[in-house]
């Protein structure tokens, strides 16, 4: 881990400057050499005030390694790559160095005289030295009249037989002892300090105590006669036993605030067979006016009745991350002056009205992070002097315990609504599960209500019961971040949620995925000065939408296309970056306001850039020119006269496409009526009139003769209507009685100038019309003449036709009919079948038969 952490600080020494110069180099004042390779002191100014010259290769510092520097003050010599040797008065040619870092060396040898001629020094370290007990016992302070501050911290040393020197250091108030392997300590180890006043005297994580026997009668008060703002002895393994001995061995030392951290009292969760602490631990502390107390991180699972009886000047106890399961009856009699309460990482899961008896003047408690589900009614509400409830990531899901306060903090909960509003100035209610807008509605009601935080809810839809708003004169600030108001906005709903919040300054709107703000939702908030709208999908901005005293807007983030500036014209700090911006001539207006606005921008010029058109995709607003906009703005005019044209014309074609498409019947009835009064009658060339009995034979099923009839007969043949042109033969008609049937649809196939199957369900099952359907066809091969029409009706298939043979030989060689399904199209089609019978159509043998294409009217 120490050489990662080196490597990582030889990155940034190499790769950055250090306070505003480069590495390895002097301004006159300061001087940075890391990691600079160096196995001596450079020549550095005699101005210099700070030099350091840390992880390089320097082996030796003895009186001549140093130029006289009398205005340096910190030097900072740790960390070197090779072992050092300090030799006799080493730092002599400094006489005002007041800091001098040797930390994190390997020192091969230490001069008993290597700190001698420093005078003024202040700060002394020689933390991770891997220094013995002889740096203590040996003299090396002597004559530090001015040190202060001693830090021996991660080292070797395994007692303390300080030097008579220590007597002497008359300025002495802090000594950091921590992490080195000191198993003892007793009376007459610090006699020397004895009357001495320690901002800091640390003896965390050396097994003190906990590694022995102590003799406490012997041993006496190691801290006697002697006062500390901070006593820490953390980290050292103390059990119940070790700290009631401890405590009582102290009794009457005066201690600002002590450190029992990471201690292993308690059996923790699921253990019995480790003693928790009572009301005899910390009893002997009463003497000694402590005022602050940690005893964090451990495994604490009951506080038991009257534990702290006797700490009548306490203040702060720190019991965070033990496991605190239970709170007895009075636990916390006797605290009479207690104002922070810290019970944070714990495993409370119920609080009930007696926990926090005892407390009268306690004004924070910290409860976050716990598996709090239940509290009852009355448990914070004796508490008069309570400012500050810290419940953050419990699991509660009702806000009826809450008394009056200046600050809760509710955010990682299960809230889902709420009932009724809490008195609060400063309430935080991010993170929970509330998804009716209407709980806002209520949380406005509380009318001391300055700061609310409702970031990170489910705010989706609003059933509210308040009609008109809630007149809230107080609130100042409202965050409502990642939420999903724009389902409830685009269900018409709550657009007066901000009515009424006259005082309100801040408004809090990331991340909602808006992508519009109803009218005048901001009309009331006329004290808003900073709103942020980041993250959401709003395209554009409505003139008039922001309140005329808004000063900062946040709109980064967004899908903004070409903005008004007119809009921002109020503001003074405006965050538009990260949008999607159209570099047309639309914009050109705003992209003039932007290179001339006084207007104070966040982020860089490459952050407002364009994405459309692809070309320009990328570039920045600021660089975009927009000279070409005169000329395209005089092409305007007849671009828009030639729209006009086209339009037009677009307009009458689709207009006359649709009449035709709607009334072609009709359309075709009135043309043809038109033609006939042209035209003489139509005889088609080539036919000869008698050469045929008939003109057609209609070969259908018997059992489709009543639709034959009404489609076609009535309609073509001249015997059903004289003004009808065709003289059609058909079997019901005109096949001989008696006669072989098979001779009848011979003679009338031959007998007539084209045959026309009608081919429906019933024709396709009918024997007697596949063979005269055969035939017609046999005609074809005999003479090459296309005398064979046929004629689909009702919802026959392509596949369904070709599993017929003969068909499928006939819809492979040439097109058919198929009747239509439109009525509006039957006078088109049977003008089209009239066109057939007429027509005389002979054709060539061919190797190849392609497959045609199917003719139909629709």
């Amino acid at each position: 881990m120490g050489h990662l952490l080196t490597f990582l600080l030889g990155l940034v020494f190499e790769v950055t400057s250090v306070f505003g110069i480069p590495s390895c180099s002097a301004d006159g004042q300061l001087a940075v050499y890391h990691f600079c390779k160096l196995t001596e002191v450079p020549q550095v100014p005699n101005t210099t005030i700070k030099l350091l010259l840390g992880f390089n290769n320097i082996m030796v510092v003895n009186a001549t390694t140093f130029p006289l520097l009398e205005k340096l003050w910190l030097l900072e010599l740790g960390a070197q790559f090779s072992p050092l040797t300090i030799e006799r008065e080493a730092f002599k040619n400094l006489p005002n160095l007041k800091i001098l870092d040797i930390g994190k060396n390997e020192i091969q040898f230490l001069h008993t005289d290597a700190f001698q001629g420093l005078p003024n020094l202040i700060e002394l370290r020689l933390f991770g030295c891997g220094l013995s007990d002889s740096i203590l016992k040996d003299g090396y302070f002597r004559n530090l009249n001015s040190l202060a501050v001693l830090n021996l911290s991660k080292n070797q040393i395994q007692s303390l037989h300080l030097h008579p020197s220590f007597g002497d250091l008359k300025s002495l108030e802090s000594i950091d002892l921590s992490l080195n392997e000191i198993s003892l300590i007793c009376e007459r180890d610090l006699e020397l300090l004895q009357g001495k006043r320690f901002s800091l005297f640390s003896l965390a994580s050396n097994g003190l105590y906990s590694r022995v026997s102590v003799n406490w009668k012997e041993c006496m008060n190691p801290f006697k006669s002697m006062f500390f703002e901070v006593l820490d002895v953390s980290s050292n393994g103390w059990t119940v036993d070790i700290i009631r001995e401890f405590c009582g061995a102290i009794n009457g030392t005066k201690i600002y605030s002590l450190l029992l951290d990471h201690h292993v009292m308690g059996g923790g969760f699921g253990f019995h067979n480790i003693i928790e602490p009572d009301h005899d631990t910390f009893a002997a502390l009463g003497m000694s006016s402590v005022i602050k107390m940690d005893i964090s991180h451990g495994f604490i699972f009951s506080l038991n009745f009257h534990l702290f009886e006797t700490l009548k000047e306490l203040k702060l106890i720190n019991l965070s991350y033990n496991k605190v399961n239970k709170i007895a009856k009075e636990t916390f009699y006797g605290l009479d002056n207690l104002q922070i309460l810290n019970l944070s990482y714990n495993l409370l899961g119920e609080l009930y009205n007696s926990d926090f008896y005892g407390l009268p003047k306690v004004a924070y408690i910290d409860l976050q992070k716990n598996h709090i589900g239940v509290i009852q009614q009355q448990t914070f509400k004796h508490l008069k002097n309570l400012q500050t409830l810290d419940l953050r990531d419990n699991a509660i899901k009702t806000l009826s315990f809450l008394p009056r306060l200046s600050t809760a903090f509710l955010s990682g909960n299960k809230l889902v609504s709420l009932e009724n509003s809490a008195t609060v100035e400063f309430l935080e209610l991010a993170e929970n599960r509330l998804e009716n807008l209407k709980d806002l509605y209520t949380l406005l009601q509380n009318p001391e209500l300055k700061i609310l935080i409702l970031n990170k809810n489910r705010f989706s839809f609003c059933y509210h019961h308040y009609y008109g708003s809630s007149k809230n004169h107080t609130l100042e600030q409202l965050y409502l971040s990642e939420n999903m108001l724009q389902l409830v906005w685009q269900a018409g709903s709550c657009w007066d949620v901000f009515k009424g919040l006259s005082h309100l300054k801040l408004l809090f709107l990331n991340n909602n995925y808006l992508n519009f703000l109803p009218p005048g939702v901001f009309n009331d908030l006329t004290a808003l000065q900073i709103l942020s709208l980041h993250g959401n999908r709003l395209t554009s901005l409505s003139p008039g939408v922001l309140p005329a005293n808004l000063r900062v807007l946040l709109i980064s983030h967004n899908h903004l296309l070409s903005p008004d500036p007119t809009i921002f014209a109020s503001l003074k700090h405006l965050d538009i970056t990260h949008n999607k911006y159209i570099c047309e001539c639309e914009t050109r207006n705003f992209i003039l306001w932007l290179n001339q606005t006084n207007v104070t921008m966040f982020g860089s010029p490459e952050d407002v850039y364009c994405t459309y058109p692809d070309s320009f995709s990328g570039v920045s607003l600021y660089s975009f020119s927009i000279e070409h906009c005169d000329e395209e703005k005089a092409l305007q005019l007849i671009n828009f006269s030639l729209f006009i044209f086209f339009t037009t014309t677009l307009i009458l074609f689709l207009t006359a496409v649709v009449t035709f498409t709607k009334f072609r019947g009709l359309c075709f009835y009135l043309w043809h009526k038109m033609v006939q009064r042209l035209t003489f009658k139509y005889h088609p060339q080539g036919v000869e009139e008698d050469q045929y009995k008939y003109d057609a034979y209609l070969c259908f099923s018997t059992k489709d003769f009543e639709w034959v009839q009404n489609a076609l007969l009535n309609r073509l043949d001249s015997r059903y209507n004289s003004e009808n042109r065709f003289n059609l033969c058909f079997e019901e008609r005109d096949f001989l009685p008696g006669e072989d049937r098979i001779d009848n649809i011979q003679d009338a196939i031959w007998s007539s100038r084209k045959t026309i199957c009608i081919v429906t369900r019933h024709f396709l099952k009918d024997g007697w019309c596949i063979e005269a359907f055969n035939f017609a066809q046999s005609r074809y091969f005999s003479d090459l003449k296309n005398d064979l029409i046929m004629v689909v009706a009702g919802s026959l298939s392509q596949y369904q036709l070709m599993k017929y043979p003969p068909i499928r030989v006939f819809v492979q060689r040439q097109p058919y009919l198929r009747w239509p399904e439109d009525l509006q199209d039957v006078n088109w089609f049977l003008n089209k079948l009239s066109q057939c019978i007429l027509t005389i159509k002979e054709e060539k043998k061919s190797n190849n038969i392609p497959l045609q294409t199917v003719a139909t009217i629709s």
